[in-house]
């Protein structure tokens, strides 16, 4: 294993900052092919993914930490920026760690889940360094932000009255630290965030640890909660591109997944793909059901 940091250079910020990752594996296996893993949530990192070390070391992996989140550089400064905290900056940022890492020019796969899905969709769609792009897996993720907030909707209609009543007047308020609040928020992520008890498992505590340190590059990209878009992404859609995708693509989610309701778009629009639902299961079904999630990616892998 094998641990640092690449210079990455963004318009606007006087000194460089820096993209963390980590390699599990060997790289220089004969006719290994890397697997790249994008996390989800803004502002997050890897370690709530970390599970996926289960396909190495056949399968060398490289995590890494989105700037803004994790062990990259932090942003404060950036704070309700917009303009700057854009989907391109986080292809730019994926798009400089394959060239720091040499891996542009050879096979390669790429892994989102969540967010992640979402970077990884318009990445392999518009980025100029997909020519060795191998494979696409988006896991739990959404088509576009129109879908996602569709199916929220629908999800959140399922929640008890009581639940609800809570939710709809602090949207009203803004008051989205409310000890109400969070305690309904916590109803409904343990029906569709995870469903893996004793409750919250590690991996959710990891998904939120650096989010809780530092909101900033979730609130300007995503917003103050769950149901409340007002982000970078809001308008995000990566539909009309989805054509340009030509790489045989594996869509894995959970049934009870808060993205379930968005996926079929990527299902439509892209020529070779398989799509994989797992039973009991919600968004982070590489936890809920971790050994048959871990069999269909390393099987798409190996193919």
């Amino acid at each position: 294993m094998a641990e640092g940091t690449v210079e990455f250079r963004v318009s606007g910020i006087p000194e460089p900052c820096r993209t963390w990752y980590k390699v599990v594996g060997d790289l220089n296996s004969p006719n290994s092919v890397p697997l790249v893993i994008l996390h989800g949530m803004p502002g997050a990192s890897h370690d709530y993914l970390l599970p996926l070390t289960d396909l190495a070391p056949e399968i060398p992996l490289v995590f890494y930490d989105q700037v803004g989140g994790g062990r990259s550089t932090h942003l404060p400064d950036k704070a309700g920026d917009e303009s700057f905290w854009s989907v391109d900056l986080f292809v730019r940022e994926l798009d400089n760690l394959l060239s720091n890492l040499d891996l542009s020019e050879r096979n390669f796969d790429v892994y989102g889940h969540s967010w992640g899905g979402m970077l990884a969709a318009t990445w392999a769609s518009t980025s100029n360094l997909t020519k060795n792009l191998r494979r696409l897996v988006i896991s739990g993720a959404p088509a576009s932000m129109e879908g996602h907030q569709a199916a929220l909707v629908e999800l959140r209609s399922r929640l008890p009255e009581d639940v609800q009543a809570v939710l709809d007047p602090v949207e009203g308020s803004k008051d989205f630290a409310s000890p109400e609040y969070q305690a309904a928020l916590e109803i409904f992520n343990k029906r569709h965030m995870s469903l893996s008890r004793p409750w919250p498992p590690e991996e959710v505590q990891a998904l939120f640890h650096w989010v809780e340190k530092d909101p900033t590059a979730s609130l300007a990209i995503y917003g103050p909660s769950l149901f409340v878009v007002t982000g970078a992404i809001r308008d995000w859609n990566a539909i009309p591109s989805l054509h340009r995708i030509k790489v045989p693509l594996l869509l894995l989610d959970g049934a009870e997944d808060t993205a379930s309701k968005a996926v079929q778009p990527f299902f439509e629009h892209i020529e070779k793909v398989k799509w994989i639902t797992l039973d009991n299961a919600a968004h982070l079904s590489h936890v809920d059901q971790r050994k048959k999630y871990m069999r269909h990616l390393r099987t798409f892998l190996r193919a």
